[in-house]
């Protein structure tokens, strides 16, 4: 809408005289990146983990493909330098993705200096003041957001002579090289091991624009004058000029070009942060809703590798999993808010790695289960790798795994799953319903087709129903702690979280295959499986009520007592799976809601709520939401979850996994804010209605833009962009009014009910709002 009709647009809702709240228009600032930066961490001691195999616990910034983590002490500080694309590309762990190298900066005069660094997400910088007596270093240090450039601004108060070193990680059968003309720069490569199944190498040259580095590295700042280091880095990903490239670019390095980077990243975050806003009156939970955000903006990007487990803040080799993408939930969890949060460009990444893979789940399904379609390991990389084969020799599997059979699955690991390969359809199909880009569609149909091929073939109808044989609930597989002993344990008899994630496909490949016209005659099948499909087990537990079980049957008595909606099952059924809620089955949803009731009661450690303290604080948080568990309860529970294991750099943590925890807070939020993965939008489906917010800009399925306030327990309007003109299903949001709609500005027609449908045309703007 161009502002002279938006203008008219605000003018015709004046109504009484009163201006009909929260009217923003599209093109409007939501958010600024300097609003943004006063929900800031502050580090006031150096890093306790870093280098680190897991999560890093210091300062961080990104681009969605460099990253930088900043280390060390103040005299002697360390910016580990990580890359999405630079992997060891071995099949085995440790195999996986790999630390390119880092830049040392050391400055005697500041040993035992006070430590204060600031992580700020709005403009994406890491801001460092080091102070002894009266000498102070201040630097700012940041992640070109469209250049592979880590920037590093440094200025002190008094002469400071500081040495720099650039250096590249080392071990690991990698090849390092260094040179210091015409610009200092090291190279990392693995490229001589036969079992390689590509090359890996980077460059990272450093460039000090208006100064000549000496021989030894050595930087004399001078008083109110400030001092550019930048370090460019490529792979062979990026380019087959990876060195020469970053040689160049790091000696032709301008202050004026360093200064147009800037730009080109503030305009860039800013229009990242005016995608979408929520404020919800609580400045803690809004602290960790925009800087998970920030954090996992900084780990991934369109055009770029996927961040595995631990994205760019890879801080030594041998991360753990290999920072790889572990297919059964770490891998797909990260970029569950980005879809509400209108934060698509995120996930354009996603895709890739899997459709890069289907040559070879052809051949596992063909080979292992004799199925057409794809059947994928639990752990693969970019470019086709499989980065989870069990080790390449019964010496090595002993050691690991307390048994020689390293041939179980024909060397790969499955761990007794069949999901992993449908477990990613989920979020393919959360971006197809919130965008329906026919463009995406086409390019993901044919990865979900072979999806729906394997199940076809692998369910089994018997007596006059779908189920699933041999598909586990959990990892079934050797290690030390069974003693090497674990086929006991298969057996698995329709897992809950099989049914629900097969339940999504199918009704999925009903709904795109008919968006894109293509295969009608293959929906009759769909339709049948999804009509004949076994229900979701349940059982009467313990204490006399139904509760959920997570299989029908399995081996040894397993599941005599149910275990209950727990974080599987959410995965199955309700996140990715979106086919159980209040709207989908009332009756279903209140065994699950009653579930989530008593997870209270078995919490192993205090605040544990969900026992997500190792996995699961991004699934358990936003499938109770779902469900109707009290928010005021919930918000209660989820602060003191976070305060468990939250960084001083505010990134939440848990035991099994890194990154996915960023979706957590986010799409928690969302959730309580809006809903509309059962087909209806909802606003305010499970919020506080007491407690003041409103939100801008949240991506709805039907690729609808939404945005609603609540102020003093009323809902005053809700804005509605339709994308796609695709007709809206509403609960009423004033429950027995009537309801207006404002078309672009123009009075339209009156709608009511509980629930009602009204057409949308593309690029439409809608607003809603009571009648009297």
């Amino acid at each position: 809408m161009n502002r002279k009709n938006w203008i008219r647009f605000i003018g015709s809702l004046f109504v009484g005289g009163l201006l009909v709240a929260c009217a923003t228009a599209p093109d409007v600032e939501l958010v600024s990146a300097v609003s943004l930066n006063r929900y800031k961490a502050v580090l006031t001691a150096p890093s306790k983990m870093v280098p680190s195999t897991k999560t890093p616990d210091a300062a961080l910034a990104g681009n969605g493909d460099l990253g930088i983590t900043l280390g060390g002490t103040s005299d002697s500080l360390c910016f580990y330098i990580g890359k999405n694309d630079f992997w060891r590309a071995y099949p085995v762990y440790p195999g996986g993705i790999a630390l390119p190298g880092g830049l040392d900066l050391y400055a005697e005069a500041l040993a035992g200096a006070d430590y204060q660094v600031e992580q700020l997400p709005g403009s994406a910088e890491i801001k460092g003041k080091f102070t002894k007596g009266k000498t102070v270093l201040e630097l700012t240090a940041w992640v070109a957001a469209t250049r592979n450039w880590v920037i590093i601004e440094l200025t002190a108060n008094e002469p400071l002579e500081l040495s720099s070193r650039l250096w590249a990680a080392e071990g690991n059968t990698s090849v390092t090289s260094s040179g210091k003309v015409p610009v200092n720069w090291v190279t990392r490569s693995f490229e001589k091991e036969p079992l390689l199944r590509w090359s890996s190498h980077i460059a990272l040259a450093m460039g000090t624009p208006e100064m000549q580095l000496p021989e030894s590295g050595k930087i004399v700042l001078q008083p109110g004058k400030k001092q550019w280091i930048a370090v460019v880095a490529y792979t062979n990903h990026d380019t087959v000029q990876w060195k020469e490239k970053a040689v160049v670019e790091a000696e032709g390095l301008t202050v004026d070009r360093l200064e147009q980077a800037k730009v080109e990243h503030k305009d860039w975050w800013n229009a990242f942060w005016q995608e979408s806003s929520v404020s919800i009156g609580d400045q803690e939970l809004e602290r960790y809703y925009y800087m998970s955000q920030y954090l996992f903006a900084c780990a991934s990007r369109a055009g770029k590798f996927a961040p595995g487990i631990w994205g760019p803040f890879i801080t030594r080799d041998e991360a753990a999993w290999g920072g790889d993408y572990h297919l059964n939930y770490n891998y797909q969890a990260p970029y569950w808010a980005c879809f509400s949060s209108n934060h698509i460009y995120l996930t354009d990444n996603f895709d890739q790695p899997l459709l890069d893979y289907m040559e070879a789940g052809r051949k596992h399904a063909a080979d292992l289960l004799g199925c057409r379609g794809i059947y994928y390991p639990v752990g693969i990389g970019p470019k086709g790798l499989c980065t989870a084969m069990w080790p390449l020799t019964p010496e090595e599997m002993m050691e690991k795994y307390a048994t020689r059979e390293n041939t179980i699955d024909g060397g790969y690991k499955f761990l007794g799953q069949k999901i992993n390969a449908v477990f990613s359809a989920g979020n393919m199909l959360m971006r197809y319903y919130s965008t329906y880009d026919k463009t995406y569609a086409s390019r993901v149909y044919p990865y979900l087709l072979a999806c729906a091929d394997f199940w076809e073939d692998y369910l089994k109808l018997e007596n006059g129903r779908y189920v699933i044989h041999m598909d586990h609930f959990n990892e079934v597989m050797p290690n030390h702690r069974n003693k090497g002993q674990w086929r006991h344990r298969l057996g698995d008899f329709n897992s809950t979280l099989s049914l629900g994630l097969v339940r999504m496909l199918f009704q999925g490949m009903v709904d795109m295959s008919a968006f894109l016209q293509v295969d009608a005659d293959r929906r009759v099948k769909w339709y049948d499986i999804l009509e004949h499909l076994s229900d979701y087990p349940v059982a009467v537990n313990a204490s006399g009520r139904l509760s959920l079980r997570n299989m029908e049957s399995g081996p040894e008595g397993v599941e005599d007592i149910p275990s209950g909606l727990n974080r599987v099952s959410i995965h199955g059924l309700v996140l990715p799976g979106g086919v159980a809620g209040p709207v989908t089955d009332s009756v279903f949803n209140a065994i699950l809601l009653e579930d989530v009731n008593h997870w209270q009661d078995k919490m192993r450690r205090p605040n544990d709520w969900g026992n997500t303290f190792n996995n699961g604080i991004e699934t358990c948080f936003p499938g109770a939401v779902r469900v109707g568990y009290d928010a005021a309860d919930l918000l209660k529970r989820l602060k003191k979850r976070i305060s468990l294991t939250v960084y001083p750099n505010l990134w939440i943590t848990q035991g099994g996994g890194g990154i996915e925890t960023l979706a957590a807070v986010p799409l928690t939020i969302n959730e309580m804010l809006m809903q509309s993965y059962e087909g209806v939008l909802r606003v305010f489906p499970n919020w506080i209605m007491d407690q003041d917010a409103s939100f801008q800009k949240l991506r709805a399925y039907g690729a609808f833009l939404v945005g609603a306030c609540l102020r003093s327990g009323v809902i005053d309007s809700v804005e509605l962009i339709s994308e796609k003109g695709m007709p809206c299903t509403m609960e009423n949001p004033w429950k027995g009014q009537s309801v207006q709609l404002w078309r672009n500005g123009d009075k339209a027609e009156t709608v009511s009910g509980n629930r009602f449908v009204f057409k949308t045309s593309e690029g439409e703007c809608i607003v809603l709002c009571p009648k009297d």
